[in-house]
């Protein structure tokens, strides 16, 4: 699997280790130390191409990698929607969820095994080129549209802001309509692999995702949790 990635880390041991780990796999990794270069990366990509993923730390110098998951998913275009693993030395589970809820795919605490790193990108990168080899291209739930290869979302016309991560969880609730998943079988699906991942991270991007598409986030008509199961994706909606 080729991929370009860019790495914004200020610990410049780790992000060596990164690189020549990630080589290993076919991964070529661009390092930068700063948040302002890491978003400079993304705003005037070399020779028009952006990464793959971007690997972000939380703890910068110049801008808070909260902040700057803020602005990758406020750029135009493509560059908004490139999926960002965040990497942090903090073990707050609070972190965790406010990395998700501002716009991160996937979270990986400090320290870590090189091979789950791997297996975390790998996954994300999975997940983004299966969208863009489904069968099917357009799925339409009422005024819902969900494009799985351009990857896009819209309601009523209007494009629904949605990470990664987030529009492959909506795809697999999609196309599931009317079968009551729970949590373990979304992150099963949406992964490829079972990999860790804390209590109720599922339930962070179903907010989320809530927020971008339904007309009502407290009386949602799509998205429907059945209490103690999991969710459950609306056959008939508007």
């Amino acid at each position: 699997m080729n991929a370009q990635l860019l790495m914004i880390e200020d610990d410049h041991r780790l992000a060596q280790m990164v690189v020549q780990y990630l080589g290993q796999s076919a991964l070529q990794v661009e390092h930068v130390d700063t948040a302002a270069a890491g978003l400079a990366r993304l705003t005037a990509p070399e020779g028009g191409q952006l990464p793959d993923l971007v690997i972000l730390d939380l703890m910068l110098p110049d801008i808070d990698g909260l902040e700057v998951c803020r602005r990758v998913r406020a750029l135009p275009g493509a560059a908004g929607k490139v999926p960002v693993l965040m990497l942090t030395a903090k073990g707050d589970p609070m972190d965790r969820v406010i990395g998700l809820e501002v716009g991160a795919d996937d979270y990986l605490p400090k320290p870590f095994e090189p091979r789950e790193l791997l297996a975390r990108i790998r996954a994300i990168l999975r997940r983004r080129e299966g969208g863009a080899q489904a069968a099917s291209n357009v799925m339409r739930f009422g005024s819902l549209e969900i494009d799985r290869d351009a990857r896009t979302v819209s309601v009523a016309g209007q494009a629904a802001d949605l990470t990664s991560y987030q529009f492959d969880l909506l795809v697999t609730l999609a196309e599931r309509a009317g079968r009551v998943l729970t949590r373990d079988q979304i992150m099963e699906a949406v992964r490829g692999r079972e990999l860790e991942a804390f209590d109720r991270s599922i339930d962070v991007h179903m907010g989320r995702i809530r927020a971008a598409i339904e007309a009502d986030v407290k009386n949602p008509k799509r998205i429907l949790t059945v209490r103690g199961v999991g969710y459950v994706f609306a056959k008939h909606q508007d």
